[in-house]
């Protein structure tokens, strides 16, 4: 049925069949051209297609409505944003079937150009190879494109840059004067977690008899939405104990949370206040500037530094993978080969000495 005329605006509607075989009637107001309305017919009943004669940009958005049944919606939010930005542009008339390697050879070249980082050229890169990879697994594509094209940028551009505890003490003099930041910032520090888990700590969450910690949750705000949601994998669900200290400054601090709900959030402030409270104590103090993450990445160096397994430090953090935290902190671990050949030395002198004594 052709688009028609609805009082100033045009209108489309036509019948269509969906994933049962069902006949369906379809009507979609508010264009301004018959052209628009004509275009948004084609565009929708080409989605409606369960093979790969369709447009790259019409299959995205198969895949968008697929997924974000699956994923968390900030998690989808940062996933649309890469792919309408840096992909579409690129790929969206080209049809899908006929994206060849070349192709994306040639975006991946056109990207290189631009000067991004290390780090983003492989996010954006893992984007696009995802979105193909859901076309061989659920559409039959016959072979992804982007794994004969090759990978670009890194994973880790560089070592991870973390706080000492001298310098994480020397920055927590600037927050001194806030209660609720400092105890923020303390748990950070000493504890691994992240900052959507610390946003969503409630008061039945902390027990500081036992000095335990209970990790189940993420807080986000979403278009001044506030958003709770599992943790980011099954393994972040983790109870994390606390040292003596630490359960005693919890202590003071909840004492003065006078009416508090024992499922009422402990941190009533967002992931944006605390960004903007680092750069503020990093001015302030003159420490080395760090992301509000590194935080964590301090905590599992410290970790390593006293000697802890890889294996301890990622129940700790609770990474699903122990492959995560030896790909993440490998760069530290190097600094104890030294330390374990001279243990190795000490421990054949002495059995030298023995013999020797014998």
């Amino acid at each position: 049925m052709a688009a028609t005329r609805d009082g100033k605006m045009w209108r489309c509607q036509f019948y269509y069949k969906d994933w049962q075989g069902v006949s369906r009637k379809k009507n979609k107001r508010g264009f301004k051209t018959k052209s628009e309305a004509e275009q948004w017919e084609r565009d929708f009943l080409q989605q409606q297609q369960k093979d790969l004669n369709i447009n790259f940009e019409n299959f995205v958005q198969i895949y968008y409505e697929d997924m974000e049944h699956r994923l968390r919606e900030n998690t989808m939010r940062t996933k649309k944003f890469i792919i309408d930005l840096k992909i579409i542009p690129y790929f969206k008339k080209k049809n899908m079937s006929e994206i060849k390697t070349s192709d994306v050879r040639a975006w991946q070249n056109a990207l290189m150009k631009k000067g991004y980082s290390e780090t983003y050229l492989k996010t954006v890169n893992n984007q696009l190879a995802a979105i193909f990879n859901y076309a061989v697994r659920y559409y039959d594509l016959k072979d992804n494109p982007c794994r004969k094209a090759g990978s670009i940028g890194k994973s880790h551009a560089g070592e991870r840059e973390f706080w000492t505890k001298q310098e994480f003490k020397q920055f927590l003099a600037t927050v001194e004067d806030k209660p609720e930041t400092k105890m923020a910032f303390l748990l950070l520090y000493w504890t691994g977690m992240r900052i959507g888990e610390l946003l969503a700590l409630t008061y039945k969450d902390i027990d500081v008899e036992k000095r335990t910690i209970s990790i189940n949750k993420s807080y986000q705000r979403l278009d001044g939405r506030d958003i709770i949601t599992p943790p980011k994998t099954p393994k972040s669900k983790r109870i994390v104990t606390i040292p003596p200290f630490l359960a005693e400054e919890l202590r003071e601090y909840v004492s003065h949370l006078y009416g508090i709900m024992a499922d009422e959030r402990m941190f009533r402030f967002t992931k944006s206040y605390m960004e903007h409270e680092i750069i503020r104590g990093i001015k302030a103090s003159g420490v080395k500037r760090i992301r509000l993450h590194d935080l964590r990445h301090s905590h599992a160096s410290l970790l390593v530094e006293l000697g802890f397994t890889p294996l301890a430090i990622a129940e700790r953090l609770g990474h699903e993978k122990i492959e995560t935290t030896l790909n993440t902190y490998s760069h530290l671990y190097p600094n104890k080969q030294g330390e374990l050949a001279d243990k190795l030395e000490i421990e054949n002198n002495k059995e030298g000495e023995n013999e020797r004594s014998s």
